[in-house]
């Protein structure tokens, strides 16, 4: 089992603020197919929290979607395009700031022609505090950025204000799946989320946190961090 003791209660003090995104927003430039993508079909697939909260989340898409998920910084987007195509009948919500990976996943929503994916390029604490209580099926965040440095770990999305906010946003017994190659934020969230009243691991054996769900798709990152020597922790956690 992961060692889940972490320093203290009060490295948790510094909490996220309304507006605060921590990472890069834009890295080498886009070329033109990806740029009017952003330009084009952006728009129609992004979500607008200024505007009211909808009554329901399977309202953001067409006709057939009866629950709805979100992904944390999909990066590439290689799962959650993975998982879109294999659950048509769910709504997949996508939050990635960093522009090249929303162009990317732009893409290959236009190239596989999938219907049932909306994207979010600003901060998922935000988002979360938008959507209606109770009308996410599940929220994966996976490979999240670790912030290693004690002086950075309030920007770390594990935080206990974000786990009261995906407590309220998640259906009963819907989950939180966490998947990370770092073992200090490994530790940091099941410290976290250990700690939650709302919230129950899964796991019942190491096997359970040792190895990927069945159906998980490895994303990139994953496949360099196995190259590298390091080895992920697959968490997952349950609504209570």
């Amino acid at each position: 089992m992961p060692d889940n003791r972490h320093n203290s209660p009060s490295d948790d003090a510094p909490s996220r603020q309304p507006g605060s995104f921590f990472g890069r927003r834009k890295g080498h430039k886009l070329r033109p197919h990806h740029a009017s993508l952003i330009e084009d079909l952006l728009p129609r697939l992004a979500l607008d929290i200024a505007s009211p909260t909808p009554a329901t989340l399977t309202a953001l898409f067409s006709a057939g979607v009866t629950n709805v998920r979100l992904e944390i910084g999909f990066g590439g987007g290689e799962h959650l395009l993975a998982e879109a195509a294999a659950f048509p009948d769910t709504g997949f919500i996508g939050c990635e700031p960093y522009v090249n990976g929303m162009a990317k996943i732009l893409a290959q929503i236009e190239a596989r022609g999938l219907t049932n994916i909306r994207l979010f390029a600003g901060d998922a604490a935000e988002l979360l505090a938008w959507v209606p209580p109770q009308s996410l099926k599940r929220i994966d965040l996976i490979h999240p950025d670790p912030w290693p440095k004690r002086r950075h770990w309030k920007r770390r999305f594990v935080q206990n204000a974000t786990i009261a906010a995906m407590a309220r946003a998640l259906i009963p017994h819907g989950e939180f799946r966490f998947v990370c190659d770092i073992d200090d934020y490994t530790s940091w969230t099941l410290w976290h989320m250990q700690g939650a009243e709302d919230f129950r691991w899964l796991a019942e054996r190491a096997q359970d946190w040792r190895a990927p769900w069945p159906g998980y798709t490895m994303t990139r990152y994953g496949m360099k961090a196995t190259r590298e020597g390091r080895k992920a922790a697959y968490l997952r956690f349950q609504r209570i």
